[in-house]
């Protein structure tokens, strides 16, 4: 089949407008949630959901995200990638009206999960259709400008769903999704050709059960262990274990096969492998720290959701700054002595949440926010570059799925393991104050600090809120050394990967032509 003529430059940019709508979506549902997550542990204002649901209502929408994108991919060369992109905003904004009404903590996970389809059929299509769009040094352009979608959620996400709940319910949170989607349908309709690769990728349904089996069952395991306090039960070790089996087994079926969806083999590869599990790590530790901080400043410091998602702008601000600065100082030096300082700083601030308290000012809150927005963002953005530029040429499609998908499945297991241990050092710390209730009040208030302030109220006793706030702090800083140790080991796993490769510049300068990224020849339909 022959290419397309090229698209007119008007039309591209009108494309480019619309795939950043699309990816703005993604990245606003994945900030929005942080500020929602104090409002839906209240009993009253909320769904009065456990810190286990909260980890689920989180993680459901990663895990499923990042296990169904290698499906995605293959369906969008069968069926087009306009088509499976259009078919994911209409899944995203129905799931997103099903959380929005959702009556309880299971039903928001179930809507939850639902979305993470959408967005995974949406985020392979989205940048196929990008890189179809546009060729030569236009590409490379377009890609820079897309990825400004990311900061731009980052930063609107928080203020939005701040402003959301100081005037509506906290559905109204993901309501806001559905003209986005509207508007983003509209212009795929009306601008976009639907391309689609003539070289169809098999379909890995044994893979995608392997995957998304394995790691919900590992998940569950580890958000179990926090609910009952001990890793000895049956119904802590054995999903673990389980989980494990299956993730190993997904491994030996997709080293079978011939055109696997994931290629572990690449992560044999001492640069490739070693850089993908540190920034594992990194989003691991990235994802625990932001789930503390959103009980910390609404729960914790009394902040309204308004307050809380401005105080989170310095986050936003300083990865949108730390990634091109980090490019930039890459190009100068090398990545190395860039990427490993960086992702130093990014733990030690991550160690640092372990000094704020109920009295630590705003100011200071908001510089360590900004010291850790810089640093992961000096980190990620070079790394990235570099982990797809050490790859052959026509493997760099695989290899930008198989870093996503780490990274995911970080997130994924940093939500998991980080609400465990709050949950275990805060019960452990709050439990001593509830000896004068009712089991039934303690049994609540052991469940989380939200919990406990509202049988505080119940019971009127001021004192029982001013324990769970310290009992939470305590958790806080518990959480905050572990994490920091576990970010502060992908530093090292980093320095071991990239001291292989001597001096690494930054990534080559984008090739002209689609095999660079592992794209067959375009074709419109």
């Amino acid at each position: 089949m022959t290419a397309p003529p090229t698209l007119p430059k008007s039309r591209q940019r009108l494309i480019l407008a619309v795939l950043m709508v699309c990816s703005l979506l993604i990245w606003l549902d994945n900030t929005v949630l942080s500020i929602l997550l104090e409002t839906l542990a209240d009993p009253v204002d909320g769904l009065g959901a456990s810190p286990a649901e909260l980890q689920w209502a989180t993680g459901a929408y990663t895990l499923v995200f990042a296990t169904l994108m290698f499906t995605a991919g293959a369906l969008g060369d069968s069926f087009g990638h306009r088509n499976v992109l259009a078919v994911g905003l209409v899944i995203f904004a129905a799931a997103s009206i099903w959380a929005a009404y959702a009556g309880d903590a299971g039903q928001l996970i179930a809507a939850r999960a639902a979305m993470g389809v959408g967005a995974a059929l949406i985020m392979p299509a989205n940048f196929a259709m990008l890189l179809w769009t546009f060729t030569g040094p236009a590409r490379a352009t377009a890609i820079a400008i897309s990825s400004t979608s990311t900061g731009v959620g980052m930063a609107a996400g928080p203020v939005l769903a701040g402003a959301l709940l100081s005037n509506f319910w906290w559905g109204s949170v993901f309501l806001v999704n559905v003209p986005i989607v509207v508007v983003a349908l509209a212009g795929i309709i009306l601008l976009v050709p639907n391309f689609r690769s003539p070289v169809v990728r098999p379909m890995d349904p044994a893979g995608m059960l392997l995957s998304i089996s394995g790691l919900a069952a590992l998940t569950y395991g580890l958000i179990r262990a926090g609910q009952v306090d001990g890793w000895s039960r049956s119904d802590v070790w054995a999903p673990i274990a389980a989980g494990i089996v299956l993730l190993i087994a997904f491994v030996l079926v997709e080293l079978r096969v011939k055109d696997p969806s994931f290629d572990p083999r690449m992560l044999a590869q001492r640069v490739f492998g070693g850089g993908n599990a540190s920034m594992a790590l990194l989003l691991f530790s990235v994802a625990a720290v932001t789930f503390y901080n959103a009980f910390y400043m609404q729960g914790a410091l009394g902040y309204s959701p308004m307050k809380a998602g401005l105080a989170n702008l310095p986050t936003a601000i300083g990865a949108v700054v730390g990634a091109p600065l980090g490019a930039r100082l890459v190009s100068r030096w090398s990545l190395r002595p860039v990427a490993v300082p960086s992702i130093t700083v990014a733990a030690l601030s991550f160690g640092a949440v372990g000094f704020l308290d109920l009295h630590t000012p705003l100011v200071w809150i908001e510089i360590l926010l900004l010291v850790q927005g810089l640093a992961v963002g000096m980190v990620m953005a070079p790394v990235t570059g570099a982990l797809i530029s050490s790859l052959p040429l026509e493997r760099s499609g695989a290899g930008s799925a198989v870093t996503n998908t780490a990274r995911q499945v970080g997130s994924v297991i940093g939500i998991a393991v980080g609400g465990t241990i709050m949950s275990i050092a805060y019960r452990g710390a709050i439990e001593p104050s509830l000896s004068d209730l009712p089991p039934a009040q303690q049994d609540s208030a052991l469940v989380s600090a939200e919990q406990a302030r509202h049988v505080a109220t119940t019971v009127d006793q001021p004192a029982l809120a001013q324990a769970a706030d310290h009992a939470f702090i305590h958790a806080m800083h518990v959480g905050a050394v572990w994490i920091m140790l576990i970010a502060l080991f992908g530093a090292a796993v980093l320095l071991f990967a990239l001291s292989a490769g001597g001096k690494k510049k930054g990534p080559a300068p984008e090739p002209d032509h689609e095999e660079a990224r592992g794209v067959e020849p375009r074709t419109a339909v």
